[in-house]
């Protein structure tokens, strides 16, 4: 196992496996490793000669300070589950210095209206800050292909919109979302669940399953109505927003087209925690 903290180390290695024509492929993190990660990198593994991951928490991505302060920081054990995978991966474990040097802000990026909708509603500036911090990984690893899981799916978007506005010629592939098998998506902030939460976690996947079979027979008006009764009388799960947006755009809709494929997303809080998941409807 590499482990990197200084750019420019990193990035003397990186020139040497283009040099050699190796293939890179890269996933980016913010640590508090899962197994979610860890599939990413095992396809990552199968995928390119050389792995890159990068451990980085990124301030700028953070429209709530509380929730950076709290954001789970585990870089050692990080390091060894990776190590179960592959001794050979490389891992960028960056200060907030050595990823934007002396002006740590974010570029604003007009990614035609996908920043604006659902996450982008609720965490002002967010994608700007995704967007600024994978175009610095993106120049610094210089990967072949970079792996992200479709929990974040409108990310996943934004990743491509990103990729091509810097016209970079790294190839983004999304992955399935790592499920508990309770149907909770794999995420670090579930690791700051209680008890009591994660046995009422179950009802954001079921609810979301449930949304996929009454797709075909019910209207979006009544599916969104659906969805506020089963949080409504819950005092552990407190939903923030439910929307069904057509894959291309994002953008939610009020009734259903032919030929459009769609997709349900959706925030929950439990306490202060905050949970997205999204299924495919059809």
């Amino acid at each position: 196992m590499h482990v990197y903290e200084k750019r420019r180390d990193i990035v003397s290695n990186v020139a040497t496996l283009l040099k050699e024509q190796k293939t890179i492929g890269f996933v980016p993190t913010m640590g508090a490793l899962h197994q979610g990660h860890i599939a990413l990198v095992e396809r990552a593994v199968k995928e390119n000669e050389e792995v890159i991951v990068s451990i980085f928490i990124n301030p700028t991505q953070f429209n709530n300070s509380e929730d950076l302060v709290n954001y789970p920081r585990t870089l050692e054990s990080d390091i060894t589950l990776l190590s179960q995978v592959s001794t050979n991966i490389i891992v960028f474990t960056p200060t907030p210095k050595e990823v934007y040097g002396d002006k740590m802000q974010s570029t604003n990026y007009n990614f035609e209206g996908l920043e604006n909708e659902m996450e982008g509603k609720f965490r002002p500036g967010h994608f700007n800050g995704v967007g600024t911090v994978l175009k610095h990984l993106f120049d610094i690893v210089s990967p072949t292909k970079a792996y992200f899981g479709e929990k974040d799916f409108q990310q996943l978007q934004i990743v491509k919109k990103l990729v091509e506005i810097e016209k970079m010629s790294v190839q983004v592939i999304g992955c399935p979302i790592f499920r508990e098998e309770s149907g909770l998506a794999l995420s670090s902030r579930n690791k700051r669940l209680d008890k009591e939460q994660l046995e009422a976690s179950p009802l954001i996947y079921n609810t979301l399953s449930q949304v996929k079979k009454k797709f075909g027979t019910k209207s979006v008006i009544e599916l969104n109505e659906w969805v506020s009764e089963q949080f409504k009388n819950n005092e552990i799960l407190k939903l923030e927003y439910f929307e069904i947006a057509k894959i291309s755009d994002l953008k939610s809709v009020k009734r259903k087209q032919k030929d459009t494929k769609y997709r349900a997303f959706i925030a929950v809080f439990a306490g202060k925690i905050r949970l997205i998941d999204n299924i495919a409807l059809n």
